[in-house]
């Protein structure tokens, strides 16, 4: 096992903590714990999970001993968690995204829910290295993944969820905008 300083184990330990929230956030959305919640919700987690990401970002490279992870027997499946997500985002999941804005204008379909579940494979996949105490390989894997994948769906994600949420609130029936207006000035 690699001995890793404080700073870092700090950051792990912070990180484990940061995929733990994510995990379960997206989880109980999923389960429909809080429907009337759940946009609010998800934007949180993933911002969350976004500033965890950032100080991986933020650090050198880590790189751990041996060049070739670990075997951690099979994936956990998680079809029911993205099936549990298209049925809590529906007429809200898909979106069309930019597939590299540095190389051009090509865009991509993508759906919400795919990215909440990517995000959620990565982080569970560090986080089979940390409770392992394979703490260097989980910061590892969690950086890596971070800048080759998760970081980049969650920003989506995130930019996403926002312009849902602001729809949300913000379309209104030019009616009611005019009546909630006229209400004001009179009072």
């Amino acid at each position: 096992m690699t001995v890793i300083d404080d700073d870092l184990h700090g950051i792990a330990l912070q990180m484990a903590g940061d995929a733990r929230a994510y995990l379960t956030t997206v989880t109980e959305v999923a389960a429909g714990a809080s429907p009337a919640a759940t946009l609010p919700l998800l934007l949180l987690a993933v911002s969350d999970v976004l500033v965890a990401g950032s100080r991986l970002g933020a650090i050198t490279d880590v790189v751990p001993t041996d060049r070739f992870e670990p075997d951690l027997g099979p994936d956990p499946d998680v079809d029911p968690l993205r099936d549990n997500l298209v049925n809590a985002l529906e007429g809200v999941d898909e979106y069309t995204d930019v597939v590299d804005p540095l190389l051009g204008d090509e865009t991509e379909q993508l759906t919400v829910s795919g990215g909440l579940v990517s995000i959620a494979q990565a982080l569970v996949q560090g986080l089979r290295h940390y409770e392992t105490g394979r703490v260097t390989e989980a910061l590892w894997w969690w950086q890596f993944s971070y800048l080759s994948d998760w970081g980049t769906t969650a920003s989506s994600v995130l930019r996403t969820l926002q312009e849902v949420l602001a729809h949300v609130r913000l379309d209104v029936d030019d009616d009611v905008a005019a009546e909630a207006e006229f209400e004001a000035l009179q009072s």
